[in-house]
């Protein structure tokens, strides 16, 4: 029988958290990048310019991603719960 520790299950969920939040987090920061470039090149310092094609983005990716992300975290619970008695025994 095979023994997982604690440590285990927390760098499973650290690297699954890492995973899921990826695409949203680098789609965000691409976005922002541009925008920024935009503003620069123009000289409009608008702060809503930045607000409101990050909230746009972020908003698509969660929907196209978000299948995905829920699969990727719920197969961890699913892994977590299953594998209990590794942990507890």
């Amino acid at each position: 029988m095979e023994t997982l520790t604690i440590g285990d299950a927390f760098i499973s969920g650290m690297w699954t958290m890492i995973f899921a939040s990826m695409p949203v987090l680098l789609i965000s920061m691409c976005v922002g990048l541009l925008v920024g470039i935009f503003q620069t090149a123009t000289s409009i310092q608008e702060q809503t310019l930045t607000f409101i094609p990050k909230m746009l983005a972020i908003i698509i990716s969660l929907l196209m991603f978000g299948p995905w992300m829920f699969r990727l975290i719920g197969g961890l619970a699913i892994r977590l719960f299953t594998d209990m008695y590794k942990y507890v025994g």
